[in-house]
């Protein structure tokens, strides 16, 4: 008697066994053991174990977000866009979709047509699995007590109906220590659209922070109108004052309440996703690491950030009993904020779309990744000079 014989005869008589008395269970199992030439104690427990439950059948639609290629190319696209949360995710993927099936090959229609139609929570759900948590830095702004007084705090919120009103912050690449000579990044987002430039310069004097400053105001495609920082030395000085005042422009000139971050939370909140993401929290005491990492944001960060990257922006918010209810715009890119935006002149927009159709995300990213990799090398040396010391 083979094996699938064996256990259709042991389902046959198992419900006998269990409702006959000791001598019909007695009868059973010496028949039991006699066909079968079980031991007797294995029958005894054979027969008296319960018949095991069907794997229950799933209930609900079959998943239609678990094909292998579907994932693959979900989570290409997610590494590449820098691990932006489902809402941005989502209005990203039109973006990169052509560039990713240029590179990887064209994806069958249903799948692609998947993957633009999965919601954010969809795809949040999909790529939990990947998420990492990531440490906090130091603080490194020092009170400015000079000019306080000359220059005004900005309470109100300024007119966003045209862009050129910029928040400026600055994000010190220290390490674990605040001492001595090191790279500080400078950062300034427009309010209106959400584009961000980013530049670094040789510790916090004002004549390397106003060139910084030149040098973001000429890669704007809008001219400059209003300039709001917070209460750090490198931005309250003469020579920044004397700049604006001189500037052919005039743009206003404004600070934030001390100690109260949220007065400039358009930039305060790109500190991480624009500078941190990038270079993390290792100390650049290399002075030669200016002119490369300004060539990197400059030529390949400033563009993929800005052209396929979108950032929500918020609509409204309103106080609903004890808590603040926030409402967003649908997530769009910087460019594309640009683009729509009436204050920018046609021949500026024409530029911006011939700029964008050159672009390649992926190629972006991987010109990215090799200066990343020159950077941190020389991060490296200095490092390891720095410890023999």
């Amino acid at each position: 008697m083979g094996k699938h014989e064996r256990r259709a005869y042991l389902e046959a008589i198992r419900g006998r066994y269990r409702k006959a008395n000791r001598a019909g269970k007695a009868r059973i199992l010496d028949e039991f053991c006699a066909v079968c030439r079980y031991h007797r104690k294995y029958a005894i427990r054979l027969l008296g174990r319960k018949k095991p439950r069907p794997t229950p059948r799933r209930v609900g639609r079959k998943p239609r977000y678990d094909h292998p290629r579907l994932l693959e190319a979900l989570r290409r696209i997610w590494l590449a866009s820098d691990q932006l949360c489902g809402k941005r995710l989502k209005a990203a993927l039109p973006l990169w979709l052509p560039h990713y099936e240029a590179e990887h090959g064209a994806l069958p229609e249903a799948i692609r047509s998947s993957l633009l139609a999965a919601s954010a929570s969809t795809l949040d759900r999909l790529l939990k699995a990947s998420r990492v948590a990531h440490p906090k830095g130091l603080c490194g702004t020092k009170p400015g007590t000079l000019l306080k007084k000359q220059i005004p705090i900005r309470c109100e919120h300024w007119d966003v109906s045209i862009p050129g009103f910029v928040e400026a912050d600055t994000v010190a690449h220290c390490g674990n220590s605040l001492a001595g000579d090191f790279v500080w990044s400078l950062t300034m987002t427009d309010i209106l659209t959400g584009r961000t430039e980013c530049r670094a310069t040789w510790n916090k004097g004002a004549q390397g922070v106003i060139t910084q400053i030149k040098a973001i105001e000429a890669a704007l495609p809008f001219p400059l109108k209003g300039f709001d920082c917070d209460n750090g030395s490198e931005f309250l000085n003469h020579h920044l004052v004397s700049y604006f005042s001189g500037h052919p422009e005039r743009p206003s000139f404004t600070r934030s309440r001390p100690y109260r971050k949220n007065d400039n939370a358009h930039v305060e909140q790109k500190n991480w996703s624009q500078v941190r993401h990038l270079f993390g929290y290792d100390r650049f005491d290399n002075p030669r690491l200016v002119d490369l990492m300004n060539d990197l944001y400059a030529n390949e960060w400033s563009p993929l950030q800005n052209h396929f990257c979108p950032t929500l922006k918020l609509k409204e918010k309103s106080r609903e009993g004890s808590r603040y209810v926030k409402r967003y715009h649908p997530p769009e890119t910087p460019y594309q904020r640009v683009m729509a935006s009436t204050g920018v002149p046609e021949t500026i927009r024409q530029h911006l779309e011939d700029q964008h159709r050159t672009l390649n995300p992926f190629d972006l990213k991987r010109r990215i990744e090799v200066k990343l990799k020159h950077i941190f090398s020389m991060v490296s040396v200095t490092s390891n000079v720095r410890q023999r010391i």
